[in-house]
């Protein structure tokens, strides 16, 4: 039964490869992903996008424990329907984009939960704060245009306050909650 667990594991992750199991760098897909954050405001939900992400993914299918991701998101181009509401973002306050125009995301193990389930540890910086995450993720491979790449989704929940985004007035969490929700849905290619 642990065979056939193993297995039913590896099979996925060495078509990921194509060739003889080895480590792979993946580089993400910009024009088919998308990496979103959603909050409210006195109640109202909202929704904005991070564009123009950078991501360097080294998976290995026979140890998947060993990873690492180099994950650089540019402030600057967020997108929102409200230029108002992008303002606040981009201004001091907030993320201060004029002084720290990234944020960064790196890791260098990961751990399988299940089938397509992983856990990525590692350290998340926004506004020169670092703190650790646990980044869960499902990886899926799939073809397209007879290429092969994989699909990585996930959801996590970071609080804004953590990383320095919210001063002044905006670290009051009565209007705006101290929870970000972050959704990711981005491919990626063999480089």
């Amino acid at each position: 039964m642990r065979t056939l667990f193993y297995r039913a594991v590896l099979a996925p992750l060495l078509l990921l490869i194509g060739l003889p199991a080895q480590a792979a760098t993946w580089v993400i897909d910009p024009d088919d992903s998308h990496v979103f954050f959603q909050y409210s405001y006195g109640g109202d939900p909202y929704e904005g996008e991070f564009k123009n992400v950078e991501a360097i993914f080294e998976i290995d299918p026979l140890s998947p424990s060993n990873c690492n991701f180099a994950v650089t998101i540019p402030i600057g181009d967020i997108t929102l329907d409200s230029p108002e509401v992008l303002d606040y973002l981009l201004d001091y306050e907030l993320f201060d984009v004029d002084t720290w125009p990234t944020a960064n995301f790196k890791a260098d193990k990961c751990r399988l939960e299940s089938l397509n389930s992983f856990v990525s540890d590692g350290i998340l910086t926004i506004r020169d704060q670092t703190q650790p995450l646990s980044f869960p993720f499902e990886l899926k491979v799939e073809t397209s245009g007879g290429r092969i790449r994989f699909r990585l989704t996930s959801e996590v929940t970071i609080k804004r306050l953590e990383y320095g985004v919210g001063q002044g007035y905006w670290a009051n969490t009565g209007e705006v909650p101290n929870d970000v929700l972050i959704k990711i849905d981005v491919y990626a290619i063999r480089q």
